[in-house]
């Protein structure tokens, strides 16, 4: 079965900048990272990862392009996982982010699962609208009313070491 996906670069200007592309099911999520890279431009050398998502696009369970983990919390990896094992007609919905100094993000979708084409190479890119920025839209990490905002309730002084109340011997 053939997987076609509609990926948008998640920007904030008015412009829109996406993909279809089409891939096999039974190629790897590092396949279908190798095509997005390709279709909008990039070199594919940076860092990279996949994130399950939802249907309101909430980050869930990562997929890495590298193992970065420290060996206690084993990371799942794009060369080790399938599309069909990942994706299905009822979980179609991933966010891609490349290049974690720059951060560029994408809204990955499963759009529709056909027959393959006889005579079509795959991965094959359909259709290519937009022009990708020169750098990647910034995103705004902050808490949106962040003067109202206070972690901790009880106003104590963290900087005033001799008031924390804490045991002369605790270790």
């Amino acid at each position: 079965m053939i997987y076609r996906f509609r990926i948008v670069l998640d920007n904030d200007s008015d412009k829109d900048v996406f993909r279809d592309v089409e891939i096999r099911d039974t190629d790897s999520m590092e396949d279908l990272h190798n095509i997005i890279t390709q279709s909008f431009g990039f070199d594919g050398s940076e860092m990279a990862s996949f994130y399950v998502s939802d249907d309101e696009w909430n980050q869930g369970e990562e997929i890495s392009l590298f193992d970065m983990s420290d060996g206690l919390n084993p990371t799942k990896l794009m060369s080790k996982s399938v599309l069909k094992d990942t994706l299905s007609e009822v979980q179609t919905k991933l966010i891609y982010v490349y290049d974690f100094l720059s951060m560029w993000t994408f809204y990955v979708e499963l759009a529709e699962i056909v027959e393959e084409a006889e005579g079509t190479d795959y991965p094959n890119l359909m259709f290519v609208h937009g022009q990708v920025p020169d750098e990647a839209p910034e995103k705004n990490f902050e808490a949106e009313n962040f003067d109202d905002y206070n972690e901790f309730e009880d106003d104590l002084d963290v900087d005033d070491y001799d008031n924390l109340d804490f045991d002369e011997n605790w270790n």
